[in-house]
């Protein structure tokens, strides 16, 4: 999709300022700036206007007026995605709806909460369990992430394993299609099935088909007793045994995470006291009842000794538990601190081959001689590899080591994202795991919702000029 004209874009504008107010306006460069870019390599681009909406009738009038002028329109929420999905690459009308922050509604007896999409995770997280409830979803940017992206990305976190993703958690939603048409989908009910879920197709698509105005979230009851276990192995393989052993003896922890020696390096460099023999580690928790968390944390001690285990330990106390957790999370920022550029990609594969990713990795590390380092959620197999370099002589050596990463992933069962989404840093690669036709099909919807290819262009699928927006 061309940018818009000088003119087009001056007229843009005024339609804007006059339907919404210019206080909702943001038209300056430094402004605009703020919409231009996400937490990936991706290059930032900078729209031609922003809108800040603050009730859903704004993103409502934003939608009507990029029809009405033709204009590319891109939806934000918090930014902090990691594959591109909210980079306005098109120009146009970059839509945040980061001030459309309210808890609306917490029900016990239902057990579902009402949000709108800027809501952080956080807040949410801390809103529920201040009233003995439990939304499970917990992306690592939970500190700033917001739950429309969370909803467009179809956002994980380390308690997927258990508890699953955010689809399993949205239960209904207040949409607003290109035109501005508002419309409800999904239900308030535990259980429904009329007609098509158009809720779970929307979860998860990126931003492309309709923007959320509004949520109705499933609730679970607060775990009595959360315990965080440390394992430490003398290399990452013996790690991909020990949770072969775990799933085995049918132990499922609410999180399973698994951290290489690089990545170990990195948490140590946080002021994490971890033994430094260790060569790689698992973040493990248990929750539910004390007497079913005594005896998962047996299995799991037993699971991670016969693997060859140097060490597992207990956390003491909530301060330990949340300093090791702290270190986690930020490990994203951490690792980026490493090198100059840093590509993150967050395969997933079936558990029992775990162990071939990393012998893989391995292999690719050696044959590109890019520094790589590797953790994620090894409960459900979604692990993030990373590609580390400084110089951008290196980026052919990068984009051979992500193509071998991608085609080996496929071939062994698996899929090219987990939970960043396919945005433009893999779009080039959605053809070495979906079919053409099921690619044309996908296409298909995407026109039935948006005939003129408006909302959130440049996203998901292979563009002809190909190339990988992560370099």
């Amino acid at each position: 999709m061309p940018r818009l004209s000088p003119s087009h874009v001056d007229r843009l504008r005024s339609r804007l300022e006059h339907e919404l107010g210019p206080s909702k306006v943001i038209t300056s460069e430094a402004g605009l700036a703020a919409f231009a870019g996400d937490e990936s390599e991706n290059e930032p681009v900078l729209p031609d206007v922003a809108v800040e909406a603050e009730t859903p009738e704004d993103v409502r009038i934003a939608l009507a007026v990029a029809l009405q002028e033709r204009a590319p329109i891109t939806p934000r929420a918090g930014g902090s995605g990691k594959s591109g999905g909210c980079i306005p690459v098109a120009g146009g009308i970059a839509l945040g709806t980061g001030k459309l922050s309210k808890i609306v509604d917490i029900d016990h007896a239902e057990l579902i909460a009402v949000v709108e999409p800027g809501v952080v995770l956080g807040d949410l997280h801390r809103a529920v369990e201040a009233e003995g409830l439990f939304f499970p979803p917990d992306a690592n940017s939970l500190a700033w992430c917001a739950l429309g992206g969370n909803i467009a990305e179809n956002a994980g976190g380390p308690r997927a394993f258990k508890y699953g993703v955010t689809r399993d958690y949205v239960l209904g939603l207040d949409i607003a299609l290109v035109g501005g048409e508002p419309m409800s989908v999904g239900r308030n009910t535990r259980k429904g099935v009329t007609g098509y879920d158009l809720t779970g197709l929307l979860v998860g698509s990126e931003g492309t088909l309709a923007v959320t105005t509004r949520a109705t979230l499933r609730l679970v009851p607060k775990p009595e007793v959360v315990v965080t276990l440390l394992a430490l192995f003398a290399d990452v393989h013996a790690c991909g045994r020990a949770v072969a052993a775990m799933l085995e003896s049918r132990v499922v922890p609410r999180c399973l995470e698994l951290l290489d020696r690089a990545t170990l390096d990195a948490v140590r460099n946080q002021g994490v006291g971890v033994d430094p023999g260790a060569g790689a580690m698992l973040i493990l928790e248990v929750d539910g009842a004390e007497a079913t968390t005594l005896v998962e944390q047996e299995r799991i001690g037993n699971a991670c000794m016969s693997a060859g285990a140097l060490d597992v330990l207990v956390a003491q106390d909530l301060a330990q538990r949340d300093r090791l957790w702290s270190a986690r999370r930020a490990l994203s920022h951490t690792t980026r601190a490493m090198a100059k550029h840093k590509v993150s990609e967050d395969v997933v594969v079936p558990r029992r081959h775990i162990g071939t990713l990393l012998a893989e990795v391995d292999r690719i590390r050696e044959a590109t001689g890019i520094k790589m380092l590797t953790y994620g959620h090894a409960g459900d197999g979604n692990l993030h590899v990373n590609y580390l370099y400084d110089d951008v002589s290196q980026i052919p050596d990068v984009e051979r080591g992500l193509e071998q990463l991608f085609r080996r992933v496929v071939e062994l069962g698996g899929t090219l994202t987990g939970e960043h989404g396919i945005g433009l840093s893999k779009a080039r690669f959605l053809p070495l795991e979906q079919s053409e036709s099921v690619i044309d099909l996908q296409q298909g919807l995407k026109r039935v919702f948006d005939p003129n290819g408006l909302l959130n262009p440049g996203k998901i699928f292979p563009r002809p000029e190909g190339g990988h927006r992560s370099c």
